[in-house]
């Protein structure tokens, strides 16, 4: 498969640090989206750094078999599991007082919240394939070469994600 991007490829996997300041600045915006959906805003910066050390560390193990924006995918996912496995055995300490976002309006935060709140209640492997579905828009084929599952299971955690996102939204108190 021919990637658009082939040459800065081939340069960050020659190390040329221009090249790999280019693939960051045309990907980082989309990995930080996804990392803020699966670990959520506090974490994500951190774990979007750690995906890009992980990548320019293992740029040489991109074949060119698939689209680089599968590979991130793939890349980020793993770094934004492992953060949360990792983070299940640290305690939390939470907020007594939560901060809001300048100029946001507080239905739209307070909906977002709402959300969010559905969305880490769900096992990692079905919060995985909600975000890369109804939030990335990735399609079932590229969610499976992303998570190396069959699309068959993709179709099956997204229906109970979706199922159990319905609840715990119910439960929360959103009204649509």
């Amino acid at each position: 498969m021919t990637d658009p991007h082939a040459d800065i490829i081939a340069a960050c996997q020659s190390g040329e640090r221009s090249a790999q300041q280019r693939l960051y600045e045309l990907h980082h915006r989309r990995v930080f989206r996804l990392c803020v959906r699966l670990v959520g805003e506090q974490d994500a910066p951190d774990v979007t750094q750690q995906v890009f050390l992980k990548v320019f560390r293992t740029i040489q193990q991109f074949e060119g078999n698939s689209r680089i924006e599968t590979w991130l995918h793939r890349v980020t996912v793993n770094e934004c599991l492992q953060h949360t496995r990792s983070r299940s055995r640290r305690p939390e300490v939470a907020l007594a007082i939560e901060p809001v976002a300048e100029g946001s309006s507080a239905g739209a935060v307070e909906s977002s919240e709402v959300l969010q709140a559905a969305l880490n209640r769900l096992e990692p492997d079905l919060k995985t394939v909600f975000v890369l579905r109804e939030i990335e828009k990735l399609n079932y084929a590229e969610i499976a070469e992303t998570l190396d599952v069959s699309a068959g299971t993709v179709a099956s955690r997204l229906n109970r994600a979706r199922t159990q996102m319905k609840e715990l939204l119910t439960e929360l108190g959103w009204e649509p």
